[in-house]
C-alpha cells in the first residue's frame, strides 16, 4: 500500500490557486486575505482600578517571526481615552489591580521561565515575586494588599512497579516507562500528564518563598481571600473523585493551622467564590446534579461561615457566569449567554434582575463565540470596564456606568486596518425549525459583492460545545470565507447555550439529531431567498461542528463537499479514550459501553458511514485529546473503504484548539476553501467545459 502525504501549505496552494473573485472575472477587492491574519489585533481581560480612573487591559497581536498571539499590558485614562503602553516586550497577562490601587500583579515569563511580577505604578519598576519551577496563575490579592494567594502544579513520584537497571556512563537507553493508574491521564492542551496536582500558595507581595497551604492527591485552586487570614478554595476531596468529574465544593483554609473546612456539601459542583465587600457573605455558583449532560450555573449567596445558603434569581432564563460583587455589596454583577451575545446583569439579593450592557464579546477570534469579560471600580458612581464585540472588528475595551449609562468604545485597535478593506455585510436570520417550529437564529455575512441572484456558494460553519453560543462577532475565519465569496452563516441550533435550559436540553440524549433540522432550515430559508445556489452549498464545523458535519453527510446528499474537523464519530470510543471519557459515559450516554453499546453506537456518525456520498475533507491536530486523531481517522478510513472522496489532515504540534497559532488558522481556513473548491460545480463545470 502507498500512502500519499500531502503538506497544508502545499495543499491550500493547489486548492486555493484561484478565488471565487478570479473566477467570475471581476478584479480583485481589498479583501481580507490570509496574511490579514497576522494584522489582527484584540483586546481581553480588561480591569479597572479601585478609583475608576484607570483600565489596565492585554492587547493581543500576532507576532509573524513566531506564529504567536501575544498580550501586552496598556492602559487607558478612562476620562481622557488616553492610551499607554504599560508592560511590552515579554507577553504578559491577568493584571489585578491591589486593593489601593497602586500596584498591579500579572504573569509573565522570562527566558522562557514562567513568573508572577508586581509592578508599582509610581515608578514603573517590577520585580519577580519568586523563582517558580512550575507555571503560577490565578493570583489574587489579600484585602490588606500585603499577601498573594496564587495555584501551581506540585509534582509527584511517579508510580512504578519495578526499579530500572542503572544505565552505564555513555549509554543511550530508551525513556523509562510511564505508569499510570488514574482514569484521566492526559488531558488536551497539556498531552499526558504527569503525577500531581495543582495546589495553593500564598507569598509575601515583597517576595520570597511561596508557602503551599494545600496538598494531597485532589486538586485545589481558585483562590479568593475570606479574609486577611481565611483564604476560601475549591476543589473535590471524595474519594471517587474520578468517577464525579463535575462535583466540586468551596472550603474554607485558615492559614494559621492550614486547617480546611466544607462550606458546601451538596451533590453537585459549588464553585467561583466571591466575598461581598464587608466580608460577611459569599456569593458563588452552581447547581444540583441532575446527572444530565448540560446543567446551568445558578447563583447562590451564603453567609461566611456557609450558613444560610439561597438561590438567587431561581426563575432566571439564563446560566450566570463570571460575577462579582457591586461596590455597595447590595447587588452581584454577572455576564450571562442572551440570544447570541453576552449582556451583563446586575442581581439584587431580592433576586431581581437588570440589564447593565449588552455585546460583550468580540475576544474569540478565530470563530464567532461569545467571549468576554469585564471588571467594575469601586466608589460612589462605579464604572464598568468591559471587552466591547462588533460583528466588522474584533473587541475594543468599553467603559460604562454601573446604571447602564454614558457608554463609550476607548479603543480603535484595528482602525489602520479594517477601514481600508472591503468587509462583508451581516445580516442576522431567524427561521423556524422544520422538527417542530422552534425558532432557530443566525446571522450571515454576505460577500462585498453580494447579489441576491441565486449563484452564489454556500458555506455552513457550525459551532462546537454542543453547549456554546455563536454570537454576531467578528471572526478571522468567517471572514476569510466571506472575502473568498462564500455566503457565510452560522447560527445557534438547539443544544447552544444563551436560549434557556431547556433549548439547550433539547439535545439531551438526542445528539446529534433534531439540530440537524434547525440546520437544514436556515440552508433552505437561504436558498429560498436566492442568496446562495442550491448546486453550490458546503458544510464545515469543528469538534461538536465536526459531529455534525458528519452526521449531516450520513443523512444528505444535498451539500457539493464537506469539511469536517477535529469530530467525534464514534461515542464508544469517546466513552473509553478521549480525556473527557468518564464524563462523556456518566452524563452524556448515561450508559455502559459493554452492557448497552447501542446507547453509543445510535448517535455515532461511523454508524452510518456506508451513507455517505458527498466528499468529505477530515482534519484533526496531532496532540487533541478532546476528540482524538482516531475519531478523525475512524470515518476517514470507512470513507476511504466506501470509495468516497476523502482526505485527512492532521495538524502538527496542535491540540484541539487548532487555531491557537495564526499559521494553523490560515491553514484550516484556507485548506477547507481548497477543499471546498476542488468539488465546486461551478468551477469543475468551467473546467470541464474547457477541457
Amino acid at each position: 500500500m502507498i500512502c500519499r502525504t500531502v503538506t497544508l501549505t502545499a495543499l491550500a496552494a493547489v486548492f486555493t490557486a484561484q478565488t471565487v473573485f478570479a473566477e467570475t472575472g471581476q478584479p480583485e477587492p481589498k479583501r481580507f486575505t490570509a496574511d490579514r491574519v497576522f494584522d489582527i489585533e484584540y483586546a481581553a481581560d480588561p480591569q479597572i482600578s479601585p478609583d475608576g480612573k484607570t483600565i489596565v487591559y492585554v492587547r493581543h497581536a500576532m507576532d509573524r517571526l513566531t506564529d504567536r498571539d501575544v498580550g501586552q499590558l496598556w492602559t487607558i485614562d478612562v476620562a481622557s481615552g488616553e492610551h499607554r503602553p504599560l508592560v511590552t516586550g515579554a507577553s504578559a497577562a491577568s493584571p489585578r489591580w491591589s486593593p489601593g490601587g497602586d500596584r498591579l500583579v500579572y504573569t509573565t515569563a522570562t527566558a522562557g521561565k514562567p513568573e508572577i511580577r508586581i509592578l508599582y505604578l509610581d515608578t514603573g519598576r517590577s520585580f519577580a515575586l519568586a523563582q517558580f519551577l512550575q507555571g503560577p496563575s490565578e493570583a489574587v490579592w489579600s484585602p490588606d494588599g500585603k499577601t498573594i494567594a496564587f495555584s501551581m502544579f506540585v509534582p509527584a513520584e511517579s508510580l512504578s512497579f519495578a526499579t530500572p537497571p542503572k544505565q552505564p556512563e555513555g549509554a543511550e537507553w530508551s525513556d523509562t516507562v510511564k505508569v499510570f493508574d488514574d482514569i484521566t491521564f492526559r488531558a488536551d492542551g497539556a498531552g499526558y500528564l504527569p503525577y500531581g496536582a495543582n495546589q495553593v500558595f500564598v507569598l509575601p507581595v515583597d517576595g520570597g518563598t511561596p508557602r503551599q497551604v494545600t496538598s494531597g492527591e485532589a486538586p485545589m485552586q481558585g483562590p479568593a481571600w475570606l479574609d486577611n487570614d481565611t483564604l476560601l478554595v475549591s476543589g473535590n476531596l471524595a474519594e471517587d473523585r474520578e468517577m464525579d468529574p463535575v462535583e466540586n465544593e468551596i472550603y474554607a483554609l485558615e492559614l494559621s493551622d492550614l486547617s480546611v473546612r466544607p462550606l458546601t456539601t451538596r451533590d453537585g459542583p459549588d464553585y467561583n467564590p466571591v466575598v461581598s465587600p464587608d466580608g460577611k457573605r459569599i456569593a458563588y455558583r452552581g447547581y444540583d446534579d441532575k446527572v444530565l449532560s448540560y446543567q446551568q450555573d445558578n447563583l447562590y449567596v451564603m453567609n461566611a461561615d456557609g450558613s444560610g445558603a439561597t438561590e438567587l434569581a431561581a426563575d432566571f432564563f439564563g446560566s450566570f457566569d463570571q460575577t462579582v460583587w457591586a461596590p455597595d455589596g447590595n447587588s452581584l454583577l454577572s455576564l450571562v449567554g442572551d440570544h447570541g451575545v453576552l449582556s451583563l446583569y446586575r442581581i439584587g439579593l431580592d433576586g431581581k434582575t437588570a440589564k447593565v450592557a449588552t455585546n460583550i464579546g468580540g475576544a474569540s477570534i478565530g470563530r464567532p463565540y461569545a467571549d468576554g469579560s469585564f471588571s467594575v471600580s469601586g466608589g460612589k458612581k462605579p464604572v464598568v470596564a468591559y471587552t466591547a464585540g462588533f460583528a466588522d472588528r474584533p473587541s475594543e475595551v468599553g467603559a460604562i456606568g454601573l446604571g447602564g449609562k454614558n457608554a463609550k468604545v476607548l479603543t480603535a485597535l484595528n482602525d489602520d486596518l479594517i477601514p481600508y478593506l472591503d468587509m462583508p455585510r451581516m445580516e442576522e436570520i431567524k427561521v423556524a425549525s422544520s422538527h417542530d417550529g422552534k425558532e432557530i437564529e443566525g446571522w450571515v455575512y454576505l460577500p462585498p459583492d453580494f447579489k441576491a441572484d441565486g449563484t452564489f456558494p454556500m458555506l455552513l460553519e457550525i459551532h462546537g460545545g454542543p453547549f456554546q453560543m455563536y454570537g454576531p462577532y467578528f471572526s478571522s475565519e468567517l471572514q476569510r470565507y466571506a472575502a473568498e465569496g462564500y455566503v457565510t452563516i452560522w447560527s445557534n441550533p438547539r443544544g447552544s447555550t444563551g436560549y434557556g435550559e431547556d433549548f439547550a436540553h433539547a439535545i439531551d440524549r438526542a445528539y446529534p439529531g433534531n439540530d440537524y433540522d434547525d440546520l437544514m432550515s436556515l440552508v433552505d430559508e437561504l436558498v429560498a431567498r436566492k442568496y446562495v445556489s442550491e448546486e453550490r452549498l458546503f458544510v464545515t464545523g469543528g469538534s461538536g461542528g465536526g459531529i455534525l458535519t458528519a452526521w449531516i453527510v450520513t443523512k444528505t446528499d444535498r451539500f457539493a463537499a464537506a469539511a469536517s474537523i477535529k469530530p467525534v464519530i464514534n461515542w464508544m470510543t469517546m466513552a473509553l479514550a478521549a480525556d473527557i471519557a468518564q464524563y462523556v459515559r456518566r452524563h452524556w450516554i448515561r450508559e455502559d459501553p459493554w452492557t448497552n453499546p447501542e446507547a453509543f453506537l445510535k448517535f455515532s456518525p461511523i454508524r452510518y458511514v456506508d451513507k455517505v456520498v458527498t466528499p468529505t475533507l477530515m482534519m484533526v491536530g496531532e496532540e487533541d485529546f478532546r476528540t482524538p486523531t482516531w475519531e478523525a481517522e475512524q470515518f476517514y478510513t470507512g470513507l476511504k473503504m466506501n470509495g468516497v472522496d476523502t482526505a485527512l489532515i492532521r495538524i502538527p504540534g496542535a491540540s484541539h484548539g487548532i487555531t491557537g497559532r495564526p499559521s494553523r488558522l490560515i491553514a484550516l481556513t484556507d485548506n477547507i476553501m481548497g477543499w471546498f473548491a476542488k468539488y465546486d460545480p461551478a468551477k469543475t463545470g468551467k473546467a470541464d467545459a474547457e477541457d
